[in-house]
């Protein structure tokens, strides 16, 4: 068994031990979840698991869109953020919510994020050089940015901005199986597609030049690539509202255990992105406070500094991944 496989199967245990471990942990401990009376039902069936699962399916969303994105940029601290997928999805939830059509912001952060993919995917084609694809991506985030202060400055339903404000924090609290049902549909097409970029992504790692000079085409692996990750990261935040961080540390912390191979570090990181959001919102509920801390808060608070020692490790290294 390789090394990426037995990090795999280890993950795979932790995220299974995470998601039954929500299922007796939370601020009312339960002596046996599986007991038949109504309340305990009701409690673990329709509360618990649905929240543990979707916890777990947006962060392998997350973590699998990062490390495709990081594989693609060869960047350690790339993810959806660095190409606007997430400015947009924010944006197209923004939209919803000061307009009034907060039922909506779901698929508006969804559609938006396909869309940025796209904008990123036409523009990119012929760019050479990943820095190229970076800086179009930062220019469509910036733009997305703007367009957010827009809506916010001309909402006619400034009410809404409340509810615009808690999903900005990033929550799974709530969810149903309906909702999970949706990232899990997202998270599968996003993994098919970035699949098939696999051996572009381990090409890319030689250099776009000597990738193109043994055939990988990078045009069709950067599309492959960032449309998957679009719906990997749309599918998450239209759920979930915006999480950050977990798609720069799952593959890094997995990147420390499999190697430097951006293909065989797909799959552990989408376990290693599940199992840590799964963890992290246990911890939330079982934090003796009279506001529930949200899952954003929680993952920046966490994910912040790791981020920061990831960049201190690379400028000691003079940048290097």
């Amino acid at each position: 068994m390789s090394k990426a496989a037995r990090v795999s199967l280890v993950l795979a245990v932790c995220s299974v031990i995470a998601l039954v471990a929500s299922l007796w942990l939370g601020p009312v401990a339960l002596g046996n979840p599986f007991a038949q009376d109504q309340a305990t039902r009701t409690s673990v069936w329709e509360i618990r698991l649905p929240r543990a699962l979707t916890a777990w399916l947006v962060g392998a969303a997350l973590g699998l869109a990062g490390a495709a994105l990081q594989g693609l940029l060869r960047n350690p601290l790339a993810d959806s953020g660095v190409l606007g997928l997430s400015g947009f999805a924010a944006l197209g939830a923004v939209l919803a919510f000061a307009f009034g059509f907060a039922m909506l912001a779901p698929f508006a952060a969804l559609v938006f994020a396909l869309f940025a993919a796209i904008l990123v995917t036409a523009l990119g084609w012929r760019a050479r050089g990943a820095a190229s694809l970076a800086l179009i991506g930062v220019g469509l985030s910036s733009f997305a940015g703007g367009l957010i202060a827009l809506a916010l400055n001309l909402a006619p339903n400034p009410g809404a901005l409340a509810d615009l404000v808690n999903w900005t924090l990033g929550s799974v609290e709530g969810r149903s199986l309906d909702d999970a049902a949706l990232v899990a549909i997202f998270l599968i097409a996003g993994a098919a597609l970035i699949a098939f970029a696999a051996r572009g992504l381990q090409a890319l790692t030689l250099g776009e030049e000597a990738a193109a000079a043994i055939g990988a085409d990078i045009a069709h692996t950067r599309a492959l690539v960032v449309l998957g990750a679009a719906a990997c990261a749309g599918g998450a935040t239209a759920v979930s509202g915006v999480i950050g961080f977990v798609g720069v540390a799952a593959p890094h912390l997995v990147r420390a255990l499999v190697g430097h191979d951006p293909a065989r570090i797909l799959l552990p990181s989408a376990l290693a992105g599940g199992a840590m959001l799964a963890l992290a919102d246990l911890g939330v509920r079982l934090l003796p406070t009279d506001t529930e801390l949200k899952l954003g808060v929680a993952a920046a608070l966490l994910g912040g500094p790791l981020f920061a020692l990831i960049a201190a490790r690379l400028a000691s290294r003079g940048g290097d991944a």
